[in-house]
């Protein structure tokens, strides 16, 4: 059998509409999954926290491992799917999420919840990865817009309902905050039993050895570095020798992965892969969107419950415009572009618009009227909504099939690390903002001792309102107040930046076959040319060679 040919019960390369929508439901409930992770826990932490009696370093901790986690593994899911079944990869890395979710729920000290969230993170990486990597695999770029929009949606919903699903929770007696690491399971198994049913991709047989080296040089390396700003300002300050230990060796360790990867033959993320101009410029607006959504909308729900003063659950709800303008944007973007087959303007609009709804964000202050505030969250979202998502298809339909994999994960990888390190420097900044706009307000009330109660506000440790005194609680809500729009203002040149990279990037047409197509062709022109080599030199047909390196199978 030639490389070409594929036995009679293989998997077809091309999958037809309904195909496509009944294998799309377990894509979107798994990356409901992934998205509900990060989410459901921001309005119920405090609650978790005090109920185990652990520590603000414990409550760091919680937050931290499931970032590193994530972030850190999203190259390895991404390589991975690019040598073993896509299939089996997702359903393995939503198991991962049910056994950390039952974990955590069941979890009776910080030590084993800790745990659980790192196994949680390592699932939801897989999911990030993985989903993108299996819609490329069987839609084609110039369809990709439309169901994007579709992935987009779920990103929203995800997104809004993980706080408002958390803050409900905790504020209803007979459930509580255990029930926010439940509520995922069912989600995973449905997805898990869905993805079993629908998605039929083919399997690429190929003789392949992982570099595990470079994989845990990676890892350790970015691992460094997110403990770094993470915990950088908070447990121990900037200028200090624990932030020269965590620099220098993770620039150490990446330094060697740079140079295990140069020299592998199956490296986790191909270097030559930035030779791809768009690859580059998509990666870097990836992170620097990371850092200025994720960074600056990460405090919103601190900024509703203590400047405003809100329940967890109000809270939840007021995310909403936000969402609503990233689900509506999203969609009709990704409509529009399927329909017309042009995508920067697309990309550059919501760079644009995202930049002017962090800058709109900076004017907020405690008595920003909520209209107002709605309005400049769904500029907010629009922007995002037309940028996020298409970044993605600008960079997977300008590589090989065969790199599908590595290309998305690269991107979902700065992303998120993008959206860990902004969380963290601007958290310093809201802490430090915070304390300093306290000092001043206690001064001018006369009273000596200061920012304490400003402390923290970085790291979530949200003051309880309501045992304050009227005058504190001024004092307290002008805080967040002027610090959260500080952050807005912080983050805003960093969408500049990632406008900037957008306009260079070059607009290329879409291309109208699926990733698994896109695979098979290639496989026969390596192939080919594989077998023409020989015959030229033997003299033999090229039909004589019995088989190539790469051939898609059942």
């Amino acid at each position: 059998m030639t490389a070409a040919q594929a036995p009679a019960d293989a998997p077809p390369t091309a999958m037809d509409r309904r195909q496509i929508l009944q294998a799309m439901s377990g894509l979107m409930a798994g990356m409901f999954v992934a998205i509900l992770a990060g989410t459901v826990v921001s309005n119920a932490l405090p609650t978790i926290i005090a109920d185990l009696g652990a520590s603000q370093s414990s409550y760091t901790w919680v937050v931290t491992a499931e970032l590193l986690a994530m972030t850190a593994t999203v190259p390895l899911w991404g390589k991975l799917s690019d040598l073993f079944n896509k299939k089996l990869l997702l359903q393995l890395s939503l198991l991962m999420f049910v056994v950390g979710s039952l974990l955590a729920g069941f979890s009776h000290d910080t030590t084993l919840l800790i745990f659980s969230r790192v196994v949680q993170g390592i699932g939801a990486g897989g999911l990030t990865a993985l989903a993108q990597v299996v819609m490329a695999a069987v839609i084609p770029p110039r369809e990709l817009g439309k169901y994007s929009g579709i992935f987009g949606a779920v990103f929203a919903v995800g997104t809004v309902a993980g706080p408002l699903i958390g803050g409900v929770l905790v504020d209803t007696d007979w459930l509580g905050w255990r029930w926010c690491f439940f509520i995922g399971v069912p989600f995973a198994l449905l997805a898990i039993f869905l993805l079993q049913r629908t998605l039929k991709l083919p399997t690429v047989k190929r003789q392949v050895k992982i570099d595990w080296l470079g994989a845990f040089l990676i890892v350790a390396g970015v691992c460094a570095l997110l403990i770094w700003v993470s915990l950088a300002g908070n447990q121990f300050d900037w200028a200090s020798w624990q932030t020269g230990a965590l620099v220098i060796g993770g620039v150490l360790l990446l330094g060697l992965a740079v140079f295990v990867e140069a020299r592998t033959a199956e490296p986790v993320i191909p270097l030559d892969i930035f030779r791809n101009r768009t690859v580059t410029l998509t990666t870097v607006a990836s992170l620097l969107v990371g850092v200025a959504m994720f960074g600056g909308t990460v405090f919103l729900s601190q900024y509703f419950q203590v400047s405003l003063g809100k329940s967890p659950t109000v809270a939840g709800l007021m995310s909403l415009p936000m969402i609503l303008g990233l689900l509506v944007s999203s969609t009709v973007a990704g409509q529009l572009i399927s329909r017309t087959g042009k995508w920067k303007g697309y990309l550059v609009a919501g760079a644009v618009t995202m930049t002017a709804g962090l800058a709109l964000l900076s004017l907020i202050d405690a008595d920003t009227p909520f209209g107002l505030l709605s309005l400049y969250m769904a500029v907010l979202g629009v922007g995002v909504g037309m940028l996020m998502q298409n970044l993605v298809l600008a960079a997977q339909n300008d590589v090989p099939a065969a790199e599908l994999g590595a290309a998305t994960s690269v991107l979902s990888f700065f992303r998120s690390m993008g959206g860990t390190i902004g969380t963290s420097v601007l958290g310093a900044v809201l802490a430090n903002r915070v304390a300093s706009e306290m000092t001043e307000g206690l001064e001018k009330a006369g009273v000596a001792g200061g920012a304490e109660g400003g402390s923290g506000g970085g790291e979530g440790s949200v003051p309880d309102m309501s045992t304050l005194p009227a005058p504190m609680r001024e004092i307290v809500e002008h805080a967040y107040g002027v610090a959260t729009a500080d952050l807005f203002l912080v983050a805003t040149p960093f969408a500049l930046l990632a406008l900037v990279a957008v306009v260079f990037i070059k607009e290329k047409p879409l291309k109208t076959t699926s990733g698994m197509e896109r695979l098979a062709e290639e496989a026969g022109e390596a192939a080919r040319a594989t077998a023409a080599v020989p015959a030229q030199r033997s003299g033999d047909a090229p039909s004589k060679v019995d088989s190539g390196p790469a051939s898609p199978v059942g």
